[in-house]
């Protein structure tokens, strides 16, 4: 029998032209900075891609724009039909500071449960979706307990399985294993993939960590110095079925790695476009 959280499916979620500028603040508080410079890209229903770039490149702020936080200054990010002008329903975001977004007074079950009440979601549906959830995130024996009484890896599950059990269309991670140990952040990103293919969403996951990107997108936005722009988008092809040991010791995962490394290399000296990055390091060059 197909679980409720077997038959969620994803949206398609385009940035247009999308710039964003923070005001300096008025006089004598500094000149405005163009975070992002223009932002234009698509994600198909129930693709996952990855963000990459510099640190400052503007991950983080495009993140924010995405999910409706942040009012862009020009542009847009359209959900499906609709312009994202808010907090849009249909979307949930993991953040890095996972430990800030639980609630430490409410049960591992409560925190997952909250925004399911808040969405108006009936009491019998919340608790099949938050003890289905839980199970999916290998949590269902802790469900009774509080946050502060696990680890960070833990608690993180809690995160994720807190977005999954909102149903969400769209599901925004910016940078949310940062935090972790190597161990458990593998564990964490096998879960995200188990739980992309099994849900079907569409998935942006914001993430400084090269190996990550890779290994866990379909494909990989890599992004400029700011002011930010799409230096290029890699197409990752690794197949559906992906395995710590076997993946990352492909041939074509350490020439995805290499590729995407010099990318980001050549954005933190400056380059803005990909004609730039190759006049410094023109592709082919390694094998004349």
């Amino acid at each position: 029998m197909t679980s409720p959280v077997d038959q969620v499916g994803g949206a398609r979620l385009s940035v247009r032209g999308l710039r964003k500028v923070y005001s300096g603040g008025g006089a004598g508080r500094g000149a405005p900075v163009e975070a992002i410079a223009d932002l234009t890209f698509e994600v198909r229903p129930g693709e996952l891609v990855c963000v990459v770039g510099p640190s400052g490149a503007g991950k983080t702020t495009l993140l924010r724009c995405m999910a409706g936080l942040l009012p862009a200054t020009a542009g847009e990010v359209v959900l499906g039909e609709s312009a994202i002008t808010g907090p849009p329903e249909g979307m949930a975001v993991v953040l890095q500071e996972y430990g800030r977004s639980l609630f430490p007074w409410m049960t591992v079950a409560q925190n997952v449960e909250l925004p399911l009440r808040e969405k108006g979601v009936a009491k019998a549906r919340r608790a099949e979706l938050v003890r289905e959830t839980l199970a999916a995130v290998g949590l269902g024996d802790v469900a009774g307990s509080y946050p502060w009484q696990l680890s960070g890896g833990m608690q993180q599950r809690v995160a994720i399985a807190r977005a999954a059990a909102y149903e969400p269309q769209v599901l925004l991670m910016d940078e949310p294993f940062a935090a972790v140990d190597a161990q458990t952040r593998f564990d964490l990103e096998d879960l995200v993939r188990t739980l992309w293919k099994r849900l079907g969403i569409t998935v942006v996951f914001v993430t400084h960590d090269i190996d990550e990107a890779i290994y866990l997108g379909e494909r990989v936005l890599v992004l400029s110095a700011r002011p930010t722009v799409v230096l290029e988008d890699v197409e990752v092809g690794l197949g559906q079925d992906r395995d710590q040991l076997e993946t990352r010791g492909d041939a074509e995962f350490a020439r995805l790695r290499t590729h995407v490394y010099e990318l980001v290399q050549q954005a933190k000296k400056g380059a803005r476009t990909l004609a730039e990055a190759h006049l410094t390091h023109p592709v082919g060059a390694r094998d004349a």
